[in-house]
């Protein structure tokens, strides 16, 4: 029997806590198939697991983690355990380390690489989602890895930039893998499938439940060298990341805000307590380009952030084939080609655009999206620069 089944089964017993003495576990036993064939007076005297830990030790057997290890199978993904070449080796300086991830992808994009976590608000200005990409696609550019969340706003911003850049990206889910979370990313996920990795220590039909994020943001920013926020108010999932790397001992780094907007308290709170200014990427990777000169090519790395750095959607305009009647004094209707890799959602909201500004709720009403669908395409669409926010909820085609 394969041993990823007893891995299965031991992280099935321990659930999935931040809390988890995983060092402590593989120091005494070594393994999870030791675990399993060790008894209950071995397991008691090892002093490492809580007394609810050793009833699920004496009373769950391997069928679930045989059924787990079957559907990963099934679909084509890996499960990567500690004993695994390709398990991420800096994940082993956590106490907590996970026992089990599942991989839709290829994890050998991380090694030896300069890996960069970047993180932020779910819901950035304009400019933070420009900084954010322009950043990711340098720091690919000149041999670095991204790692984020594969959440909507800063998160979705870093991966695109770095695919922009051709670079390689690894998002850190807080769901399983056949979790569809969130629906705005679905074809952002598959893009770093093929460009890098998606993974989680979840099991497969775990739902995103809200508990779940700050669990796995440890792994965010075990698998890093630093982690850079850009974008966080005072109480930003984003700091529990930037905290855990406090605790891991890895770099904090910063993008500077308006020092009076609630959007930028965390990120300015974090420079204040000691992280590192950003404002460009060579802020964040020349000490590594120096200590590591064969993985960063320092000669690619911007000194001047320039928020056009990445690819822009494909800008062969043209006239919409059926425009509506031009009425006196409207704008002449442009509308781009749609990027290839967009939703079905901002798909749809795209092509309901009939004139260069619309009122959000007639296009909730020409796509019959729900509004926090609506709200996520829409996000998507400004991150691909076709769309702009006016004022009075009017969207402006660009």
């Amino acid at each position: 029997m394969s041993d990823k089944v007893y891995w299965i089964w031991l992280q099935q017993v321990l659930g999935i806590s931040a809390s988890i003495k995983s060092d402590e576990i593989t120091a005494y036993f070594g393994n999870a198939r030791a675990v399993y064939f060790a008894g209950e007076r071995e397991w008691r005297l090892s002093g490492v697991f809580t007394p609810r830990q050793l009833t699920k030790l004496e009373n769950q057997d391997l069928t679930k983690a045989k059924n787990i290890l079957a559907s990963c199978v099934k679909n084509n993904w890996q499960t990567v355990t500690p004993d695994d070449e390709n398990y991420p080796s800096m994940l082993f300086k956590l106490p907590n380390f996970p026992l089990v991830l599942y991989v839709k992808g290829n994890l050998d994009c991380l090694k030896n690489k300069i890996t960069v976590a970047m993180v932020g608000t779910r819901e950035p200005s304009r400019n933070s989602a420009s900084i954010a990409r322009a950043m990711a696609a340098s720091v690919t550019r000149s041999g670095g890895v991204v790692i984020s969340g594969g959440a909507l706003g800063i998160d979705a911003a870093s991966h695109w930039g770095a695919l922009d850049a051709k670079g390689k990206t690894v998002a850190v889910l807080g769901c399983g893998l056949n979790c569809n979370y969130p629906v705005a990313n679905e074809a952002l996920r598959r893009e770093i499938s093929q460009n890098g990795a998606v993974i989680t220590e979840y099991p497969p039909e775990t739902k995103a439940l809200p508990a779940n994020f700050p669990i796995r943001n440890r792994i965010i920013s075990g698998l890093s060298y630093g982690t850079l926020v850009i974008e966080a108010g005072e109480r930003s999932g984003s700091l529990i990341t930037a905290n855990y790397a406090l605790d891991q001992g890895r770099d904090i780094f910063a993008v500077p805000g308006d020092i009076i907007s609630s959007g930028f308290t965390g990120t300015n709170r974090l420079i204040h307590d000691g992280a590192k200014p950003v404002f460009n990427a060579m802020d964040v990777l020349e000490e590594y380009a120096m200590r590591y000169p064969e993985l960063i090519d320092i000669e690619k790395i911007e000194t001047t952030l320039t928020l056009k750095t990445y690819s822009d959607p494909p800008s062969t305009a043209k006239v919409d084939d059926n425009p509506p009647r031009k009425e006196k004094g409207e704008v002449k209707f442009i509308k781009q080609s749609e990027p290839p890799l967009l939703s079905e959602n901002a798909r749809k909201i795209y092509r309901a655009f009939y004139k260069v500004e619309m009122q959000a709720d007639e296009l909730i009403l020409k796509t019959g999206l729900g509004a926090s669908e609506f709200t996520s395409a829409m996000t998507e669409l400004e991150l691909f620069d076709l769309v702009e926010l006016q004022a009075g909820k009017n969207y402006k085609l660009k």
